[in-house]
């Protein structure tokens, strides 16, 4: 099972920026897809973005789709979300996640979790 340690978030003002990183250990990542999803208390997890490590093939939601980007460095085993033009809306506690196999944005499928990192953005 691989082992994954998302960055701390933070409080941000409508309009920035934040970037989220997460570290993978434990086992070899390199056929993985690694996810990010957000939670709201009281809804459903939601897929934020996802990248194939081998390839670097990238998938967003429509939500977030050219604001946000997701990027990996397989020196440091490490996985990016680089949030701009951040809104109200994306205050969540975001989850790195990693699966074997495909990509889906499906969270049920996720095999590791992160602990998760709150972002709040202010108006």
């Amino acid at each position: 099972q691989a082992q994954l340690v998302e960055s701390e978030g933070g409080l941000v003002q409508a309009g920035g920026s934040l970037r989220l990183s997460c570290v993978a250990s434990g086992r070899s990542i390199r056929m993985d897809v690694m996810g990010w999803f957000r939670q709201v208390r009281g809804k459903e997890r939601e897929f934020v973005a996802a990248i194939r490590w081998s390839g670097g093939g990238t998938y967003y939601a429509d939500s977030v789709k050219a604001r946000f980007t997701i990027s990996r460095d397989n020196a440091k085993n490490t996985v990016y979300l680089q949030m701009n033009s951040l809104k109200p809306e994306d205050t969540a506690v975001y989850y790195c996640a990693t699966r074997r196999g495909g990509y889906s944005s499906d969270s049920a499928v996720y095999e590791g979790w992160g602990k998760g990192t709150q972002v709040t953005i202010s108006s």
